[in-house]
């Protein structure tokens, strides 16, 4: 198997969209609506949940006299349980949809996904790491980072898994979609089997926190989650835009970016470090999230075209908005239990990522 040469007139990687003509004014349009899509969905789940306060009630009393006009339950509901998970899912839904789309970019075709290909696994093991080892052998750093050493060490993990890839599937600024996803598969399994020799040490009370944590969640939101991941995926997210003409001009190939006068190895540097900032933040805290990256560019691709600078922002919205979707279906298949919105992403993207295989087959000599 191989992947086509990547620097003919029109690509395959870019999934058989029709990119003639200007699409900026359907991209800005789609963003607009997006911007309305997300604002609705953030005001909806912060008056949806156990508690009797409805959207309309949120609604009436920020428009009418703010906060204040809430009562004080309202209140203790809204800012300390449903806005810090609003707030929380919104940030790792775009980190997850932006580091889809800037991977798929820098790999150049639409499987690259931080969780399918291995970057969320070895993400996964360095916050397991910290978790089960954190009280004993990594007690000095959990000193010394405090709140921040699980982002950073999951941060860490992610950063080598994408370094290990990259570095497998590229060759002579070609990369092979095979190589790509078995390397994925077997680094996936590496981190599974050293997270598994983790799991076996631990406690119970480790054991329960592992389990639920790997489904993933956002049940234990918290403004200390919020501060300690927060800060690193906004300069991940605010760094990706950067990566635009970058990323735009290395779909031709590195050779031809670096005519173009782009710095690659610069650009891929940027890329890799974003990426494994974002995705270590959000697995931290959130746990296995999944095909969020895979789903949301590609379906925006169809839309408004591979532009990175309309791309990444829209990505950004438009994977805050499907998390923000995908946790109100965990709140209310099994209410008033909940079920983990990992399960939900799962089901609704893998379908997804089987017909972007059917539809890719071109891709690969089969």
């Amino acid at each position: 198997m191989a992947l086509r040469d990547n620097a003919a007139p029109a690509p395959r990687w870019r999934w058989h969209v029709d990119t003639s003509g200007d699409r900026s004014a359907r991209a800005r349009l789609v963003i607009l609506a997006l911007i309305l899509l997300y604002a609705f969905l953030f005001l909806f789940s912060l008056g949806s949940g156990a508690s009797d306060t409805s959207f309309w009630a949120v609604l009436s009393g920020w428009l009418g006299g703010g906060a204040d006009a809430l009562s004080l339950r309202d209140r203790v509901v809204i800012g300390d349980i449903r806005l810090p998970r609003v707030v929380l899912g919104s940030l790792i839904g775009a980190s997850l949809a932006v580091s889809g789309a800037v991977m798929q970019g820098l790999f150049r075709n639409p499987l690259a996904d931080p969780g399918i290909v291995g970057v969320g696994s070895g993400a996964g093991l360095g916050a397991i790491t910290v978790i089960v080892l954190g009280n004993t052998m990594l007690a000095p750093v959990i000193g010394m980072f405090g709140i921040y050493a699980l982002p950073l060490a999951a941060f860490c993990g992610g950063l080598v898994s994408t370094l290990l890839l990259y570095r497998v599937a590229t060759r002579r600024g070609q990369t092979s979609i095979a190589t790509m996803l078995l390397a994925g598969i077997a680094l996936g399994a590496l981190a599974g089997a050293l997270s598994g020799m983790l799991v076996y040490v631990a406690d119970d009370q480790e054991l329960r926190d592992l389990t639920f944590w790997g489904l993933g969640s956002l049940a234990g939101a918290t403004w200390a989650k919020i501060w300690a991941a927060g800060p690193i995926i906004l300069a991940a997210l605010a760094a990706a835009p950067f990566l635009a003409r970058g990323l735009d001009a290395m779909v031709l190939g590195e050779t031809t970016a670096n005519h173009l006068g782009v710095r690659v190895q610069r650009v891929k540097n940027s890329a890799i470090l974003a990426v494994a900032a974002a995705t270590g933040a959000s697995v931290a805290v959130a746990g296995g999230i999944g095909f969020v990256g895979i789903v949301v560019p590609h379906l925006l691709r169809l839309t408004i075209g591979p532009e990175h600078r309309y791309l990444l922002p829209a990505s950004a919205l438009l994977g805050a908005s499907l998390l923000l979707v995908a946790d109100a279906i965990s709140r209310v298949v099994v209410a008033p239990a909940e079920l983990p919105i990992g399960i939900v992403t799962a089901t609704l993207g893998a379908p997804f990522f089987l017909w972007i295989l059917l539809r890719q087959r071109g891709i690969l000599d089969l």
